[in-house]
This record gives C-alpha cells, sequence and structure tokens, in this order.
C-alpha cells in the first residue's frame, strides 16, 4: 500500500477532528526546563522562520498564524509540502529578522521563536522582552541551551516530536500533532529497513563558509537527518547545534558527499567555487568528482521536513553508489523547485 502523503494525512485529521480539538482547562508543557501554562488553546500565534513556521502547519495550527516573519526563502517548499495549507496567504511582517515591533502590531498571544531563530540580545527581542508586554513565549526545543550556553539538550529527532506534540497541545491540534509524528516514525522504520552498503557513508553540511565552515553538530536538526538516512555526521562530535568548524575538519572528514544548505548569502555555485579553491578542499574526493546536494533551508532546520530530507539524502547515497537502490522516496518533490540550483542529479 503506498503511503500517505503528509498533506492528506493532514486533511484527514483535520476532517475527522473538526477544525479545533476540544479542550478543557489549562494546558501545561514543559519547554526548555520550563512550564508554559494557558488557561485555554492559543488563537493568535506569531512564529518565525520556515522550519518552525512547518512545524505549526503540520500541527494543525495554520488558522491560529497571526503573522509570521521570515518565511520568504522557504516560500516555495512549504507550498509544494502544504499544498493545502494556503502558505501563501500568511501574513508576512518585517524583513529578513523580525522585531519588537513587529511583534508588538500583530499582538499575538504567544510568539514561537528560538534561540537564533528570532530571538536575540544583540537586537533587543529575547523572552523577557515580551513577557513585559503579556506575550507567552514558545522555545524550539532545538535551541534549548546548555549550562555552558551552546545550544542543543536533547537529540534532534526527540527536539522535533517533542515541538511538535507540544505545539498541538497549546493551539488544541495535539491528534493532528500525534498523526504527524506516528507518519515520521512509520518513516524513519522505513529508512532504517532500507539496505545497507559495506560502509556508511560520511556526509558533511555545509551551510556556507569562507574563513570558516558554518556546519552543524549533533544536536542540530542536520544529525537527525544523517542518523535516519544512514549517514555519519563529519561534525557529530561536536555538542552544538548550528556552528563554525575549522576547514581542517572537512579535510580530517574526507565526506563521501557534500550537503549545501539553500538559501540567501552565498550562492550554490559559490559554496562550489570556494571549495574548490581552497587548498584544505580541493583535492576530495567529493569535490574533485561533483559529489554535492543541494537542499532547501526548510529542510535543514529542526521541522517536520527533516523525515522528507532524510529521504533525499537515502537517495543520493543511492545515486552516487553508497548504498544499494531502495523503495524510498519522499512525498515532497524537490524536482519541481525550479529556484532550486546544482540537483542536476536528480534527473
Amino acid at each position: 500500500m503506498k503511503r500517505l502523503s503528509l498533506a492528506l494525512l493532514l486533511t484527514l485529521t483535520a476532517c475527522s477532528s473538526g477544525a479545533t480539538e476540544a479542550t478543557t482547562g489549562a494546558i501545561s508543557v514543559q519547554n526548555c526546563g520550563q512550564t508554559v501554562t494557558i488557561d485555554k488553546p492559543i488563537t493568535q500565534l506569531y512564529a518565525y522562520d520556515g522550519g518552525i513556521i512547518s512545524i505549526v502547519l503540520a500541527a494543525g495550527a495554520r488558522d491560529q498564524l497571526v503573522a509570521v516573519t521570515g518565511m520568504d526563502q522557504d516560500r516555495a517548499v512549504l507550498e509544494l509540502a502544504y499544498p493545502d495549507l494556503r502558505v501563501g496567504e500568511l501574513k508576512n511582517v518585517g524583513g529578513e529578522y523580525p522585531t519588537l515591533e513587529n511583534v508588538l502590531a500583530v499582538k499575538p498571544e504567544m510568539m514561537f521563536a528560538g534561540y537564533g531563530y528570532g530571538f536575540s540580545e544583540s537586537r533587543n527581542l529575547m523572552p523577557e522582552d515580551l513577557t513585559t508586554h503579556g506575550i507567552k513565549t514558545y522555545l524550539l526545543s532545538e535551541t534549548c541551551k546548555q549550562d555552558d550556553g551552546a545550544r542543543g539538550t536533547m537529540d534532534a529527532w526527540t527536539a522535533l516530536t517533542t515541538d511538535l506534540r507540544n505545539i498541538g497541545d497549546l493551539t488544541g491540534h495535539r491528534a493532528t500533532a500525534d498523526t504527524v509524528v506516528t507518519d515520521i516514525e512509520k518513516r524513519r522504520a522505513a529508512l532504517a529497513a532500507a539496505p545497507k552498503g559495506e560502509k556508511t557513508p560520511t556526509g558533511f553540511l555545509f551551510d556556507s563558509g569562507t574563513d570558516a565552515i558554518f556546519t552543524s553538530g549533533s544536536y542540530g536538526g542536520p544529525q537527525a537527518i544523517f542518523d535516519a538516512a544512514g549517514v555519519t555526521n563529519a561534525t557529530a562530535d561536536v555538542a552544538d547545534t548550528w556552528t563554525e568548524v575549522g576547514w581542517e575538519r572537512l579535510a580530517a572528514s574526507n565526506p563521501d558527499i557534500i550537503y549545501f544548505v539553500d538559501y540567501p548569502g552565498q550562492t550554490y555555485q559559490q559554496k562550489i567555487d570556494t571549495l574548490k579553491a581552497n587548498p584544505a578542499s580541493r583535492d576530495l574526493t567529493a569535490v574533485k568528482e561533483g559529489r554535492f546536494v543541494n537542499l532547501p533551508y526548510a529542510m535543514w532546520v529542526s521541522g517536520p521536513l527533516n523525515i522528507d530530507a532524510a529521504e533525499w539524502v537515502r537517495r543520493s547515497t543511492e545515486h552516487f553508489g553508497l548504498t544499494p537502490q531502495s523503495q524510498i522516496a519522499s512525498p515532497v518533490d524537490i524536482t519541481k523547485l525550479t529556484g532550486l540550483p546544482g540537483n542536476d542529479w536528480l534527473n
């Protein structure tokens, strides 16, 4: 039997449970070591960043999104992943990053963001700044802080499913969120059962970089993606989420495939040119043979599209002859993203 698409699962759940599931009494969830309590489901939610927005959409709370910021770079992939949720009609305010003024202007009951994902001391927008205005906050679990200030306190799949269920609870859509989590777990199980090669491939995530490389460690969404796809994350020993490493880390890992995060700032071709020019990377097999895979930003940051990214990563290992062929396929067909460069290998 063919796997139901996520969009169909959401539609079926919405039809069976209604727009908002019945919820009575106070609602409490645990978020980054704190208890978030509300008297009734949130009806006015503000969200920042494509990954966070995708969590809200998948959890069934699209109509509670009073406004979003930072969606432009992910609009195409979100519309592809959630074709029935009127993504293009979401109220998009502000520029690349939210400001306190943006948030106050739309008067939300709660803001869903994270440390480094909207909340920033340098921009004077932190959870405590909103608390003084009577606005509650929910932090992306991937960004929960360790004692030393680094981000990440739980494995990335746990962080994601925690957020899906919590946002489901907070918006009155827990059954929808549970359906999405179940779908993710089934697809992870299918990936785990896919045939293995003689050697586990190594992947290196090249977000961007010139003097240093911006990548992701053991607590970021990419770790979940690589784990599910049966790929070793070259920076798995870095106990952080998104962070910088030196070029020697890339050289020492000698990855089988180099994965790119597609978003403005450094183009796909600029990344390749940088890799081919740097003495630490120009002689790597992956660079010389052009083993590059470019996936949208919203697939890499913590969100429900991580499972689709894992399926595309698995497909890339099959394409480059590193794992046997399988039936793994993502319902989100990124070949339809005409603005996504560098994926000739998909054809």
